[in-house]
C-alpha cells in the first residue's frame, strides 16, 4: 500500500519503483553523495579579502565591466571601450568570445546606477513570485512551501548584491530561473522570449535554450521546439555581428585566452555551487553533500519541469567540469537561483525510495485438508 506523501501534494517519482530498481537508485544516490566530496580536493578561486582597499583585486571582473559602462557614458562606443579596458587590465582579447555581448553595458550606460540596481532587485522579486506560484500547489502544507521558498532565497543570495549589477551572469541566471518558472506546455512563448533575453546578455545561456528545445521536441511539442530553435538562430546572427565588431578593435599583438579546457571535474562544479549560493556559509564538507541531495531532490519531483531543471543542471555541470577554470567559477551563477529548491523534495524522495527498496514479504498460507 502506497504511503501518503510527507510534504508533497502527490507522491514522488520513486514511489512506484520496483525493489531492484529502487536499490540501484539508492546505490546511485550514495555514489552521487560520495562524488560530491571531490569538491574537498578540487581547486577553487583565491579567497576574497573583504577589505575595501583590495576591491580592485577581489572584484577585478566587476570593476572591468563597470569601467566599460563608465566610458560609454562618457561617449565611447562599446567595442572601443571594452578593448581599452581589457588592455588596461591585461586581459586576453582573443578569440572574440573574451568580449561580452554589448547588450547589458549598452542598457546600463543609458541608466543611472540606482535604476540599474532597482531593476536587478525587481527581477529578483519576479523570480521569487514566479516560483512561489509554481511551487504552491506542489506542497500539501504551508511549512514546506515556506521551506522551499527559503531555499530559493538561499540560491539568490548573490543576486541581491547591487555591486554585482554589472556582472552578466547575475542577470542571465535570474532570467533563466524566471523562464523555467513561467514555462508551461500550453504557455511557452513568454519563457522563450525570456530565454532569448538571457542569451543576449550572456551567450552561454544558449545551453539552457538548447536543452529546452531538445526536451520540447522529445515531448512532442514541435511548435515550442521551433520557438526555442528560432531564438538560437537569432543568437547566431548576433554573435556573428559581434565577432566582426571585435575583429575591428583587436590587434595581432593582443594576448590570447589560455583556453577553456580546465578539466577540473565534478568536484569543481560542486564547489562553484557552494560559492554561488547560501551554502558558502557552511563548511565545504557539509555543503558538498547538500548539493548532491539538491540534485537528487529535483529528480524525485514527479514533474516535467523537474526533469527540465535537472537536465539544465547537468549540462552546466558538464560545462564547469570540462571547460571551467578557477577564475571562471562564476559560471555557476547561471543555475544557482533554483538549485537548492531541490532540497525541499528530498524528504519524500528518500522515504519513497527506501520504502520501495524493501523486499515485500511473501505471505505463506497454510491450508488444512480434511479427508
Amino acid at each position: 500500500m502506497t504511503q501518503a506523501p510527507l510534504w508533497l501534494s502527490s507522491p514522488s517519482r520513486y514511489v512506484a519503483l520496483k525493489p531492484q530498481a529502487a536499490r540501484i537508485a539508492l546505490a546511485l544516490l550514495a555514489l552521487l553523495l560520495a562524488a560530491t566530496l571531490l569538491a574537498l580536493i578540487s581547486p577553487g578561486p583565491p579567497p576574497i579579502s573583504h577589505d575595501p582597499a583590495q576591491r580592485a583585486q577581489d572584484q577585478a571582473d566587476v570593476m572591468l565591466y563597470e569601467s566599460i559602462v563608465q566610458d560609454m557614458r562618457g561617449g565611447q562606443d562599446y567595442y572601443s571601450a571594452a578593448a581599452q579596458a581589457l588592455r588596461n587590465g591585461d586581459y586576453p582579447m582573443r578569440p572574440f568570445v573574451t568580449f561580452r555581448l554589448p547588450t547589458l553595458a549598452a542598457v546600463q550606460a543609458l541608466l543611472p546606477r540606482s535604476v540599474t540596481t532597482g531593476l536587478l532587485y525587481a527581477l529578483t522579486v519576479c523570480v521569487l513570485l514566479a516560483w512561489y506560484r509554481r511551487l504552491r500547489p506542489v506542497f500539501a502544507r504551508t511549512p514546506p512551501r515556506l521551506i522551499a521558498m527559503a531555499l530559493l532565497c538561499g540560491g539568490l543570495i548573490a543576486f541581491v548584491q547591487g555591486e554585482l549589477a554589472s556582472f552578466h551572469e547575475v542577470w542571465a541566471g535570474l532570467l533563466i530561473a524566471l523562464s523555467l518558472a513561467v514555462r508551461r506546455e500550453d504557455k511557452w512563448i513568454e519563457a522563450v522570449a525570456i530565454g532569448l533575453s538571457a542569451m543576449l546578455i550572456r551567450e552561454t545561456a544558449a545551453l539552457y535554450v538548447g536543452v529546452m528545445a531538445v526536451l520540447a521536441l522529445l515531448e512532442g511539442n514541435r511548435k515550442e521546439a521551433l520557438g526555442w530553435a528560432a531564438t538560437l538562430a537569432i543568437l547566431a546572427i548576433v554573435v556573428a555581428l559581434h565577432a566582426h565588431a571585435v575583429g575591428q578593435v583587436v590587434r595581432p599583438t593582443d594576448p590570447a585566452s589560455p583556453g577553456w579546457t580546465g578539466l577540473l571535474g565534478f568536484g569543481f562544479f560542486v564547489k562553484t555551487m557552494q560559492l554561488s549560493t547560501a551554502l558558502a556559509l557552511a563548511p565545504l564538507w557539509l555543503a558538498a553533500p547538500l548539493v548532491g541531495l539538491a540534485l537528487f531532490g529535483w529528480s524525485a519531483w514527479n514533474s516535467t519541469l523537474a526533469l527540465r531543471a535537472l537536465a539544465v543542471f547537468a549540462v552546466y555541470a558538464a560545462l564547469l567540469g570540462l571547460f571551467g577554470r578557477t577564475d571562471t567559477f562564476y559560471w555557476g551563477l547561471m543555475i544557482a537561483p533554483t538549485l537548492l529548491i531541490g532540497l525541499a523534495f528530498v524528504p519524500d524522495g528518500v522515504r519513497d525510495l527506501t520504502a520501495a527498496a524493501r523486499t515485500p514479504r511473501r505471505k505463506i498460507t497454510i491450508t488444512r485438508v480434511t479427508r
